[in-house]
């Protein structure tokens, strides 16, 4: 998928209605959901989280992070986790839009913000709290029958999607999001999915 047609399927349609269940006292966070173009084609950045870190340790994950009292806004948040995270400048990023807020079992309440971005200079990680960068194709991610999903009845979700990609599993908060993303740029697979349990 080339950046000009992302653009026009993300700009075409409304942002599909979700209803997620009201939860009290969850902290605000915000990740940034970084697409490059490389070759004519679209990459999302995700990192995997550090084995060291108190939540969400090893996971896949978007940069990003939880509000800071000096952060103006979410998207503050977003820009500056990246920056610390994964050495992405603010003046190289621009914004494209946001997906809706996503509750984590961690209790924090997400932010997604999608961006375009085009490096100066090279992703340096943190490595106190990232282990690795890493690319994977945005066609790879929104393809919902690609999208594996296990249905459960607890907590705040009624399912949880997987996305396989080589040897990684994307899973958790980071698949929801970019599940969303899919159904956003692609409405009319909406329903598409395949189940890991009945």
């Amino acid at each position: 998928m080339t950046r000009d047609e992302f653009l026009r399927r993300f700009q075409l349609h409304p942002a599909p209605f979700i209803q997620r269940p009201l939860i009290k006292r969850l902290r605000p966070a915000a990740v940034l959901v970084a697409l490059f173009e490389q070759q004519g084609e679209l990459h999302v950045i995700l990192t995997q989280r550090s084995a060291q870190l108190r939540h969400h340790a090893g996971q896949i994950s978007f940069p990003g992070g939880r509000q800071e009292p000096h952060d103006a806004d979410l998207y503050a948040t977003a820009v500056r986790e990246a920056q610390e995270e994964i050495g992405l400048l603010p003046e190289d990023i621009t914004l494209v839009g946001q997906l809706h807020d996503y509750p984590v079992i961690s209790n924090f309440l997400i932010r997604p913000y999608v961006v375009l971005i085009n490096p100066s200079q090279p992703l340096q990680r943190d490595h106190r709290e990232v282990a690795e960068i890493f690319t994977v194709p945005l066609r790879e991610v929104l393809h919902q029958n690609k999208h594996f999903v296990y249905r459960l009845r607890r907590f705040i979700y009624d399912q949880v999607y997987f996305i396989p990609y080589q040897q990684r599993n994307i899973w958790g908060a980071t698949a929801g999001i970019l599940r969303e993303l899919a159904d956003h740029v692609y409405p009319e697979r909406q329903l598409i999915y395949r189940p890991l349990n009945d």
